[in-house]
């Protein structure tokens, strides 16, 4: 099966990761995956091709905006690619009815976007696929869990990069704001003289996008200055393939998600590369949700609002206890998330 993914293929951002990773396992099934496009020079290790008819089966990846292809590519791709050999994954929950949540994250922000989306959705294809662990909400929507797991990736802690940081923040300012406001800014100002350094890295921690059409002014909305005040260093997002070292680089990493997929109950990729890091994950997630996703071990890493001073504090003072909690993390993710079986997952949907 030759496996064609159209997407925005971002470096720093999105999926490139995980779609890097079925490049990899797909040879060992007898498949062959490739990003749509022109080679770039800055993704040397990612096989693009803009050659349709070599491709049996396309996948189309939507993140937070309708990633448009010129008239010609998608006439292209269209006329080359049956409809019954077309699949949408739909990471970010724009298949769903408008959601929001407390005034804050939403996936729409009108009855009438959502409506572009439906339109341009079933244009392309009869079913779409999202990355959730949930029930399917309608007829048209087909659970695939789509993002996996490699032990083969995870850092050895004997070549691991020197802790530099006591806590790290990998990912950027995007629906990310309120929730680093509640659970972790409070545990810093209390105990700053206990911590080391803290840094964030991502886009739009220090500021917000000042370009035209950057999206929901909400969704980027965080005192700024309240890092100054507690000395937490910014820092610009890093490549794809420099995430799980960046990561290594902190004894303690912070996992959150945006609340709307939460409350959708989607996986995205850091679920799972954070899990690669030679570091302790906190996880800003429902004990719950974790628990089905990382097994029952992960109740120990969740970071709530409540006790977020006792579990940081305590991650601090007894890493050997959490790497033994991440151990069994990533035995359970080895055992039920592993990228073959992802494979096998996806051939068997684009399948039928």
């Amino acid at each position: 099966m030759n496996i064609l993914f159209v997407m925005k293929h971002r470096g720093n951002a999105g999926n490139t990761h995980a779609v890097a990773d079925y490049m990899r396992v797909a040879p060992q099934f007898g498949h062959r995956v490739a990003i749509f496009g022109r080679a770039l020079p800055w993704l040397p290790e990612i096989n693009f091709s803009d050659q349709v008819r070599e491709f049996d089966k396309v996948v189309y990846l939507f993140e937070s905006e309708i990633y448009r292809l010129s008239p010609v590519h998608e006439t292209t791709l269209i006329g080359g690619i049956a409809r019954k050999d077309r699949m949408i994954l739909d990471m970010d929950g724009m298949y769903n009815p408008v959601i929001c949540l407390d005034g804050y994250d939403r996936n729409h922000d009108t009855e009438e976007e959502r409506a572009q989306w439906l339109e341009h959705y079933h244009a392309l294809a009869d079913h779409v696929h999202k990355p959730t662990i949930a029930p399917p909400a309608g007829p048209r929507e087909v659970p695939l869990t789509f993002y996996g797991y490699d032990p083969a990736l995870e850092t050895d802690p004997t070549t691991a990069p020197e802790k530099i940081y006591d806590i790290l923040h990998v990912g950027h300012n995007w629906w990310r704001g309120r929730d680093i406001e509640k659970v972790l800014l409070p545990v810093v100002a209390k105990n700053r003289s206990k911590i080391g350094r803290v840094r964030f890295i991502g886009l739009w921690w220090d500021k917000p996008p000042t370009e035209p059409g950057s999206g929901n002014p909400l969704a980027f909305a965080f005192d700024s200055d309240a890092f100054k005040r507690l000395d937490i260093e910014t820092q610009d997002s890093v490549m794809y393939d420099e995430v799980v070292q960046t990561m290594s680089m902190a004894k303690i990493n912070i996992f959150t998600q945006r609340p709307v997929l939460h409350h959708l109950r989607h996986l995205t990729l850091k679920y799972f590369e954070i899990f690669y890091a030679d570091t302790i994950p906190l996880l800003v997630l429902d004990a719950d949700h974790a628990a089905d996703v990382y097994g029952p071990a992960a109740r120990e890493l969740v970071l709530s609002a409540g006790r977020a001073d006792e579990k940081i504090m305590d991650a601090l003072a007894r890493p050997e206890h959490y790497r033994e909690v991440v151990q069994e993390v990533r035995r359970y993710l080895a055992r039920h998330h592993g990228y073959e079986q992802r494979m096998g997952e996806l051939a068997t949907a684009l399948k039928s």
